[in-house]
């Protein structure tokens, strides 16, 4: 396969090898609608990027600069997950998600955007700590999120919820 580098916007996060992208009004629709582009990976949407475009699509703040951004794989161009902050944050802490899908698994993908994202939500004003709740059935996220720094604070019989909070200035 020849190697394929996606153009970089403006608002893109980069990584070694991804660009953190907000959604398109073209890729949204395109989800929500079931129509293939060829710019995603074979198994792109899954059922959790079908859930988020929705959201997406659903709520404004969710399009802004601290939003939702689809996950490209920079040597291929494909999209191959999503990732995002459910803004506003509510008294200086912002949630965030993300999936990378089954055929890019076990690349640290996951690690490696949620990482980028942390650190992007941290030069939001008012933002000081960045959390994520993962279901108690799904450890590889739990590892996901420990390799970006998060670190386990609370759980119950369902969820498990990481958090990272930035420390004070000096």
């Amino acid at each position: 396969m020849a190697r394929r580098t996606p153009l970089q916007h403006a608002s893109d996060l980069r990584t070694d090898r991804l660009l953190l992208r907000p959604w398109s009004d073209g890729d949204l629709a395109a989800v929500l609608d079931g129509t293939r582009q060829p710019h995603w990976a074979a198994d792109f949407p899954a059922d959790g990027d079908r859930v988020i475009a929705g959201y997406t699509a659903g709520h404004s703040a969710a399009r802004g600069a601290y939003g939702q951004r689809q996950i490209l794989e920079r040597e291929s161009g494909l999209v191959v997950g999503a990732i995002g902050l459910f803004w506003p944050p509510a008294d200086g802490s912002v949630e965030f998600g993300y999936g990378i899908v089954p055929s890019r698994r076990g690349r640290g993908y996951a690690s490696e955007a949620a990482r980028a994202l942390v650190a992007f939500a941290f030069t939001a004003p008012g933002v000081h700590t960045v959390r994520a709740d993962i279901e108690r059935s799904n450890p590889a996220s739990g590892r996901v999120l420990e390799k970006a720094g998060l670190e386990r604070w609370s759980s119950d019989d369902t969820y498990v919820r990481f958090r990272l909070t930035r420390p004070a200035p000096a």
